[in-house]
């Protein structure tokens, strides 16, 4: 077991916290012992049968004093009296919050749920899981225990250490025991023949076969089956005990309170088809209830709990958390109690922020984080930098280091290197990036939560440099191109290949492989990440990516979340520059080259936002975008030149690394070669890049194995290119000067 079940005395119970401080706009009140949560009606007692009932004095339906529980816990408890099962689905392995006067206590889910029951006059819980078997509270509730479900089939926990039972029943045996408890009867094999139901026992408790107001929670159900969709016969024949279970089973009278409530089966479970569905539906008697994430004024009450049990009190008996360990945090004696930043100045700030930068968390993985910024020393104002390590396992920030702002202001002269003929879009590029590095997107929204650091949306003709620029940006912000993530969207255009980037789902393919773009970020979350062509995407990728840019999160097949909120996302894509004959479906161009920039970049976010909306039908996506979309312009042919001088130089630096040969152009071979490869632009540098493959590369590289092997530190100079009729290109007439002469060779 997980965590042990509270115990029925003045104790809160398991994992409870040292009480919250009151809001802030609350008067401060008057110190207090923690409250007592009121002991269930003594059902033990027999009724004093000398005395004949007020028949006509209604039952006591006095209500306990006033605890607020959850939505879930109070949907269950209101519906004891119809239900005689509930699957518990979602979030089941959480901390919960009981406030009851004003004062919050966590509890576990066992422990949430005693609390729950016993209030309407429960005796005891039983847990069942496949590992541990039946177990029992209060320990008090065993001899009980043991009449319904046999001798040594029953654990407990004594003094937090768990007492496993001395037999664990097959699957093949748990329908009389499930019987057992949800009538509140033993087996009939157990009952001594013509004994009384209802006689008293010794000292006056009820007799073995009074009915008793007990529940069963079965931990782990998912776990009892080994596939759900394919049961073995002894599975099949478990579930289907327990569906004719809920159908027969008659709910028991509580004498007290006048009321006939179930004793309930309770099923946790991490998804709500983790059970058999003909189960789960099978009857109006089960009924289904999702548990959900914490929202913000539930983080918010978790975040000032921790305040409360960093300080070293006392800690609550059998506390999941300090039971048996005298270093547990909060603990007489931790090593690791907080110096006096905790809570510190501005409590209610920092807990505001604590709670923000939670979002997405679980209670539980608050206080996780809580105790790992005790564990670093860190002061509680700092708990969103806890957050983030919990999130992504590292502690360094490239994001904070100094020499990033400085790389993004030095980086520009980079950028406009070698991305040529764009300075408006570079401009907008850099304005994102210096927002990123300061940790402002997404600053005008009141809860920014974990979106991704930037997010750009590279529009525009082809062959503009949009890719170039990704590149770029990486090598800029992080110092390596490695750092750069590339996703060709045409291989995403199938159904279902949003698999591929967040893993296929339990049962498919692939399922233990992951997904790829996850697992990637997972590996190194600091990336700029690179989805080229994005119109061509399936519309179920798209989907993904409303969520990334939402959240900034994604969860795998395999349940596993995966955080985007360091990265920086870029999506490439033509849009926009052609458009679609309604009539014909011919493609012709929006925008010419030499069109206005202004124009130009309202022409084509217009036609990015109107395919968006009408074409794919994903409007939101590009709400989400907003002002990130970033036009390139066409290339010009002073460009183009400039474009095919940086392409040279990128051969001739390749030739000198790697052959240790010096490549020269003479002044009228670079003169036809730039003629001959910037004649085209309608592909722009992309194009131009592809005719020198055509033009010098190709024919370069044929030269070169027929002259055979040259000394290294050769100088090979291009003097003359023409054409080439037999081959259908060009030919290049070289000159090679070895090194250390003068004369050149013919």
């Amino acid at each position: 077991m997980s965590e042990p079940v509270p115990p029925p005395s003045a104790d809160p119970g398991p994992g409870a916290a040292p009480a919250a401080p009151p809001p802030p706009h609350a008067p401060t009140p008057v110190p207090v012992t923690p409250p007592n949560l009121p002991e269930p009606p003594n059902l033990a007692e027999p009724p004093n049968l000398a005395k004949p009932p007020n028949l006509t004095k209604p039952p006591n339906l006095t209500k306990p004093p006033a605890l607020e529980l959850p939505p879930f816990a109070q949907e269950l408890a209101g519906t004891l009296s119809v239900h005689a099962q509930y699957v518990l689905h979602g979030n089941v392995r959480d901390d919960y919050l009981i406030r009851h006067r004003g004062q919050d206590r966590r509890f576990g889910m066992a422990g949430l749920l005693w609390h729950t029951l016993r209030h309407h006059g429960y005796e005891a819980l039983v847990r069942y899981d496949v590992v541990d078997g039946f177990t029992v509270h209060p320990a008090a509730a065993l001899p009980d225990a043991e009449r319904l479900l046999g001798r040594g089939t029953v654990g407990r926990r004594h003094r937090d250490r768990l007492l496993r039972a001395a037999t664990r029943p097959a699957l093949r045996e748990m329908e009389p025991l499930l019987r057992a408890v949800a009538t509140g009867l033993p087996p009939q094999r157990h009952l001594r023949q013509g004994a009384d139901r209802t006689a008293p026992g010794p000292e006056g408790e009820p007799g073995p076969q009074a009915p008793r107001r007990l529940a069963l929670l079965i931990d782990y159900a998912a776990r009892i089956s080994t596939d759900v969709g394919h049961l073995s016969e002894a599975e099949r024949d478990f579930f289907l005990a327990c569906l004719k279970l809920a159908n027969d089973v008659a709910p028991v009278h509580h004498q007290r309170s006048g009321r006939d409530l179930f004793n309930p089966i309770i099923w946790l479970t991490e998804g709500e088809r983790d059970l058999p569905n003909w189960l789960v539906s099978g009857s109006d008697r089960i009924r289904t209830i999702g548990v959900p994430l914490p929202d913000l004024g539930d983080r918010e009450r978790m975040a000032r709990l921790q305040t409360t049990e960093a300080a070293p009190v006392p800690s609550a008996p059998g506390s999941p958390d300090t039971a048996g360990s005298p270093d547990a945090p909060g603990s007489p004696g931790t090593s690791d109690a907080p110096d006096a930043q905790w809570p510190g100045p501005d409590a209610d700030r920092a807990t505001h922020e604590f709670a923000r930068a939670a979002a997405g968390l679980t209670l539980r993985e608050m206080r996780e984080c809580a105790r790992l910024a005790r564990d670093r020393r860190l002061p509680y104002a700092r708990m969103p930098d806890a957050v983030r390590i919990y999130r992504l396992g590292v502690e360094d920030n490239p994001w904070r280091r100094a020499h990033v702002r400085r790389q993004i202001s030095e980086g520009e002269r980079l950028i406009r290197a070698r991305v040529k003929g764009q300075d408006r879009a570079i401009d907008t590029t850099m304005d994102i990036l210096k927002r990123a590095a300061l940790g402002l997107s997404g600053a005008q929204a009141a809860h920014p939560g974990t979106r991704p650091r930037g997010v750009l949306f590279f529009a525009g003709p082809t062959g503009t440099g949009k890719t170039e620029l990704a590149k770029t940006v990486a090598t800029v912000l992080f110092g390596r191109e490695d750092a750069y993530l590339r996703f060709d969207m045409s291989e995403f255009s199938a159904p279902h290949s949003a698999d591929r980037l967040v893993g296929a789902p339990p049962g498919y393919v692939g399922y233990e492989a992951g997904g790829e773009l996850t697992s990637k970020v997972r590996a190194d979350p600091f990336r700029v990440i690179l989805f080229d062509e994005i119109e061509k995407a399936d519309k179920g990728v798209l989907d993904k990516f409303l969520q990334v840019l939402e959240d900034g999160r994604l969860t795998d097949g395999q349940g596993i979340t995966t955080y985007f909120s360091e990265c920086v996302l870029i999506f490439t894509s033509n849009l926009g520059v052609l458009t679609e004959d309604p009539v014909t479906g011919a493609k012709r161009p929006a925008v010419e080259p030499g069109t206005d920039y202004a124009e130009l970049a309202a022409t084509i976010r217009e036609n990015v936002k109107r395919h968006f909306v009408e074409v794919v039908g994903r409007p939101e996506l590009m709400n989400r975008l907003g002002g990130n979309v970033v036009v390139f312009d066409f290339i010009g042919r002073e460009v183009a030149r400039s474009i095919f001088d940086l392409q040279v130089r990128n051969i001739q630096a390749l030739m000198r690394r790697d052959q240790q040969l010096h490549l020269r152009l003479s002044e009228q071979a670079g003169a036809d070669l730039a003629a001959r490869c910037t004649a085209d632009l309608d592909n722009g540098g992309r194009g131009i890049g592809n005719a020198l493959e055509t033009l010098l590369i190709n024919p370069l590289a044929r030269a070169l194995f027929e002259e055979g092997e040259l000394p290294e530190g050769s100088t090979v100079t291009v003097t003359s290119v023409t054409e080439d009729p037999e081959r259908g290109g060009v030919r290049l007439r070289l000159r090679i000067d070895a090194p250390g002469e003068g004369v050149p060779r013919p």
